[in-house]
C-alpha cells in the first residue's frame, strides 16, 4: 500500500482560516480507513504487483484482519467479493473505465486503476447504494493515493454512476452482428483469443458460449472430499455445522458448502482427513481408480501430484485395495504440499521430488498411472480469475512439449493392461485430445502402443459427456471446473 497523504500545514487547513478572497476555508478532514476496503486494495496490488494468485493472497490477509483489526464474517465476504469481483469483470470495468477518462488506460497509474475498478465494482456489480460506492471509493483513494489523485477518481466514478452496466455494455460492447467475438469479450470479461478458443471447444455455434463464459464469473462452491478410510460424507456434513452444506452433485465423496465458508475451520480439513477439491478433479482420480485392469493392481503412480488433491483421494482409493501410491512432484516446494496433503493416510505410500519427463522409476513399475499435466489453467477461470489477464496464445505451445513428454513417460511407466488417465485442466482443443493423438501417432517422439478406454461410463450419473471416448467437464453443465479426462490402456 503507499504511503499516506501528507496532512496540510495548519496555516491553510485551521477551521476559519482565510481562503480565497478572504472567506473563510474548510477545515481539512481526514480521510476515513476502512479496512475492508484497503485489504481489497492490497489484494489487487498483490496480484497486479506480483503476479499473486488471488486464493493464495487474500486467504492469509484475511486472518491477520481477523487478529488485528476484528474482522467479521461480513467483512470477509465483503472483502472477498470486491476482490474476487473486481478480477472476474476486469475487462468489462477497463472498457468503461477507458470511455470515461481522457487519456489511454495504459497511461493511468496501476494503484489508481485498481481503485477505479473497485469502485466500478461497487457501482456496477453490488447493491452498494451509488452514493456509498462513491464515497467509500474517494475515501480509499484519499488513503491510499492522496488527495489530488482523489479528485480524479471522484470525477471519473461520478461519470460511471450515470449509467448502469447494461447501459455501459451498450456504448462500449461492439454489436453482436458486427463482431460476435469481441462483443462476448467485453460483456463477459473474457479476452477475445480465450473466447474464440472456449467457442471452438465447445464444437462452434452459438450454443453454450455464453453460458460458458457467465459461469467462468460466477463465484464456485467450495466443494471438500471425504478422504475414503479417513472420514465419510455423512461425518463431515454432520460436522460442518452453521455452514450450509450438501452433498456433491456427482462425486460420492463430495460435499458442497453451498454458501462459502471456512473450510478451515473444520476439523476433519484442519487433519487432513477431508479436504478443498472440486469435484471435476475428484471424477477424474475416481474414474481411473475404477478403469478396468486384468492382472495385478498393487502399484499406482501420480506423476504430477503438487498440489496433492488427486494424489490423496488416490492413496485412499489404493489403501482400500492394499495397492500403494508414489507421488511425484517436480518442484520440492510442491512435493512438500503432497506430502502434508497424503500425511495420515491408512496405506502405504511415498512421496518423492521428481520430473516426470525423466523418471527415476523403471518402465513398466506400475499398473496405474495419473498425469494432470501443466497447463494454461483455461479450465479454472472461476477459480483463478486473474489468469485470464496473464495467459496468451502463445503460452499453448510453451506447454505442449511438456504435455507429450508427460504422456509419453506415463506410458513408458505403466505395465502392458495398465491404465494411463491424462488429465489437464484446460478445455483447449491444442492441450487435451490434440496432445494425446499426437502422442498415439508418435508425432514429436516414439509412438506409443496403447487403446483408448471409454471414460464415459467410468462417470455414472455425470450428463452432457459428449461423444467419448474421453470426457470434457465443463462449469456451466456440471458445475465443475472444466477438467479434461482421457484414458489409455497400454497394449504394447
Amino acid at each position: 500500500m503507499t504511503d499516506q497523504p501528507p496532512r496540510r500545514p495548519r496555516s491553510s487547513t485551521a477551521p476559519g482560516n482565510p481562503g480565497r478572497g478572504g472567506k473563510p476555508g474548510r477545515p481539512y478532514r481526514r480521510p476515513k480507513k476502512d479496512p475492508v476496503r484497503i485489504l481489497a486494495f492490497e489484494a489487487l496490488r498483490a496480484v497486479d504487483e506480483r503476479d499473486a494468485y488471488a486464493n493464495l493472497v487474500l486467504p492469509p490477509l484475511l486472518r491477520k484482519a481477523r487478529e488485528d483489526e476484528g474482522f467479521d464474517a461480513r467483512d470477509a465476504a465483503l472483502t472477498t467479493e470486491l476482490v474476487y469481483g473486481t478480477l472476474r469483470h476486469q475487462g468489462t470495468y477497463d472498457a468503461i473505465i477507458a470511455a470515461c477518462v481522457d487519456r489511454p488506460l495504459r497511461e493511468v497509474d496501476p494503484p489508481v486503476l485498481d481503485v477505479l475498478s473497485l469502485g466500478a465494482h461497487q457501482l456496477l456489480g453490488t447493491r452498494i447504494p451509488t452514493h456509498a460506492a462513491v464515497s467509500a471509493s474517494v475515501e480509499l483513494a484519499r488513503v491510499v493515493l492522496g488527495d489530488g489523485r482523489a479528485k480524479f477518481v471522484n470525477a471519473v466514478l461520478r461519470r460511471i454512476a450515470s449509467h448502469d452496466l447494461d447501459g455501459w455494455l451498450e456504448r462500449v460492447a461492439p454489436p453482436y452482428d458486427e463482431d460476435p467475438e469481441d462483443h462476448l469479450a467485453v460483456v463477459h470479461s473474457h479476452p477475445r483469443w480465450i473466447v474464440s478458443a472456449l467457442w471452438d471447444a465447445l464444437g462452434g455455434g452459438s450454443t453454450g458460449i455464453e453460458d460458458l463464459l457467465a459461469a467462468d464469473n460466477e463465484r464456485p462452491e467450495v466443494t471438500l472430499v471425504a478422504r475414503p478410510g479417513r472420514t465419510t460424507p455423512d461425518e463431515l456434513l454432520a460436522a460442518v455445522g452453521d455452514q450450509a452444506a450438501a452433498p456433491g452433485r456427482w462425486s460420492p465423496y463430495a460435499v458442497r458448502l453451498t454458501e462459502g465458508g471456512e473450510p478451515a475451520a473444520l476439523e476433519a480439513v484442519r487433519e487432513g482427513h477431508a479436504g478443498v477439491q472440486d469435484e471435476g478433479s475428484q471424477l477424474v482420480a475416481l474414474a481411473l481408480a475404477a478403469a478396468p485392469l486384468d492382472g495385478p493392481d498393487r502399484r499406482w503412480l501420480d506423476g504430477c501430484a503438487g498440489p496433492g488433491g488427486k494424489a490423496a483421494l488416490l492413496a485412499a482409493l489404493a489403501a482400500q485395495r492394499g495397492a500403494s501410491l508414489l507421488a511425484a512432484e517436480k518442484q520440492p516446494h510442491r512435493a512438500r504440499l503432497v506430502g502434508r496433503a497424503l500425511a495420515g493416510n491408512p496405506g502405504p505410500y511415498q512421496v518423492i521430488a521428481a520430473d516426470g519427463t525423466r523418471p527415476p522409476w523403471r518402465p513398466g513399475a506400475f499398473d496405474r498411472v495419473l498425469v494432470d499435466v501443466p497447463c494454461t489453467g483455461l479450465g479454472a477461470l472461476r477459480r483463478r480469475p486473474e489468469a485470464r489477464w496473464r495467459r496468451r496464445p502463445e503460452d499453448l505451445a510453451g506447454f505442449a512439449p511438456l504435455q507429450r513428454g508427460l504422456l509419453r513417460e506415463a506410458l513408458a511407466a505403466v505395465r502392458i493392461g495398465g491404465v494411463v488417465g491424462y488429465a489437464t485442466c484446460s478445455p483447449h482443443p491444442a492441450e487435451t485430445r490434440a496432445v494425446v493423438e499426437d502422442v498415439l501417432k508418435g508425432r514429436g517422439g516414439p509412438a506409443a502402443t496403447a487403446e483408448w478406454i471409454d471414460a464415459r461410463p467410468l462417470m455414472p450419473g455425470v450428463p452432457a459427456l459428449g461423444d467419448g471416448p474421453d470426457v470434457q467437464l465443463w462449469p456451466h453443465l456440471h458445475g465443475t471446473d472444466a477438467m479434461y479426462l482421457a484414458l489409455l490402456r497400454r497394449t504394447g
